[in-house]
């Protein structure tokens, strides 16, 4: 088991959490998994206990710039891979790094409570199959990942037909017979929109604000492929992303689709062009913010009203860390304000992983954050003059690395970081605590 004083206890077995993992492997730092599914891949597993995923879910970046650097996914698998291949290559990701062993599964934690002052550890409780445990540990690494709480939006009035948020939908059967309104036209909204429109007696969709629409191939090739030798400026590459854009989506604005408010990359666009492809022919139709409900009528702000059997809400999710206080996570408005989105301030025994989003950030850019992280508790604990000088950055103030970004005011946009940015931070720390530069 190791020095019970140094173990570190990680939250989580999702991507996020099985990287943390294998680092602190590879780093000889005793830890203790926790995952509340009976087996590893978080929410891309269908059947986990809190999955929000769909049946039709497929990863919007292709599998190139999304796997693991060190464990490439395989060569059959598709460019855009299903939530069950996902599942599949988080599955043989453990196996071949032998992480499984160190999880306890099926345990649920149920509080992380600290034990004194910054750095004295954590006292943890979980529930399992066989009751309530409790245990201390050195430190704390929660993975436990951003896209299981609903952002459930509340309307005026009263709907009596069905009214469900994305998180509950699974199959496309659920529209069957059904006039359908989802609410949020980002991924998630328009991939659902896509499969109302199959199996729905009709589909609308109902937009606060407009979005850029990226589709998933340029001249061939997955879109998030284009332009990856070449860093332009972001000025330059509005321009240029703007230009492929006009080319390949066209103006969104002639099929009803509101005109987004803010430039490019101020939010996350949206990779999907076949809503605009059913936009074009007539098969969805794009409505304006809802709003009241009256029985099955929505009445929308624009003055108009229709009637739906179900409405499903696509508002996307709260991020949530149920077993801690947010106290002990320096919460300032939307999310926890952390170094590069996963250092606490002040204490060195507390680290959210996964806490980041970056168009185009993949599974490895997180995985440098993971690396960034387990080689500080490593630097720490043999006092080196990297990790002394890092715990000293991050406990002098900072801002999020928005790159002069200047993200739309909402929740989720909250933690979104400029990849290249971020990137750039990560990588210059890992390569000081590895000691390559001083």
């Amino acid at each position: 088991m190791g020095n019970a004083h140094n173990r570190l206890a990680l939250i989580g077995a999702g991507p996020m959490g099985l990287a943390a993992a294998k680092l602190l492997v590879e780093q000889g730092i005793d830890f203790q998994g926790f995952e509340l599914n009976s087996d590893v891949g978080g929410l891309w597993d269908i059947d986990g206990p809190r999955s929000t995923m769909y049946e039709t879910a497929h990863l919007i970046s292709s599998k190139k710039m999304t796997e693991f650097t060190d464990f490439p996914m395989r060569e059959e698998v598709a460019e855009y891979p299903s939530h069950r291949e996902m599942k599949t290559y988080f599955q043989e990701f453990a196996l071949h790094f032998d992480l499984a062993k160190h999880y306890n599964f099926g345990a649920e934690v149920l509080s992380c409570l600290p034990m004194g002052g910054s750095g004295d550890g954590w006292q943890i409780t979980w529930r399992d199959d066989l009751g309530e445990h409790q245990e201390n540990f050195a430190g704390l690494l929660i993975a436990n990942g951003t896209l299981s709480t609903p952002n459930m939006p509340s309307f005026k009035g009263e709907f009596s037909g069905e009214l469900v948020h994305s998180s509950q939908y699974r199959y496309p059967s659920q529209f069957s017979g059904k006039r359908v309104l989802i609410v949020g036209a980002g991924n998630s909204g328009c991939d659902i929109a896509v499969d109302a429109i199959h199996h729905g007696t009709s589909t609308d969709l109902s937009m606060r604000r407009g979005y850029y629409f990226v589709p998933k191939y340029v001249f061939g090739k997955p879109a998030d492929t284009m332009g990856g030798a070449i860093k332009l400026p972001m000025a330059l590459k509005r321009i240029v992303d703007g230009a492929i854009l006009k080319w390949f989506v066209g103006n969104p604005q002639k099929y009803g689709f509101p005109k987004p408010d803010y430039k490019l990359y101020e939010s996350h666009p949206v990779v999907n062009s076949l809503v605009l492809y059913h936009a074009g022919h007539g098969d969805i139709k794009i409505q304006p913010d809802i709003d009241r409900l009256d029985g099955k009528s929505v009445h929308f702000k624009d003055g108009t009203s229709k009637d739906y059997d179900m409405i499903l809400a696509a508002t996307g999710y709260k991020l949530d860390y149920p077993f801690i206080e947010n106290a002990h996570l320096n919460w300032q408005g939307d999310a926890p304000h952390l170094y590069l989105n996963c250092m606490h301030p002040e204490r060195d025994d507390l680290f959210v992983l996964g806490m980041v989003e970056a168009s185009g950030l993949g599974w490895q850019g997180r995985h440098e954050q993971a690396e960034m992280v387990v080689r500080y508790i490593k630097g720490l604990r043999e006092g080196t003059d990297s990790a002394l000088a890092l715990q000293k950055t991050k406990a002098q103030g900072f801002d999020r690395a928005t790159g002069g970004m200047d993200y739309i005011d909402l929740p989720r946009m909250a933690y979104y970081v400029d990849k290249a940015t971020y990137r750039k931070a990560v990588t210059q720390w890992i390569g000081k605590l590895e000691g390559k530069q001083a």
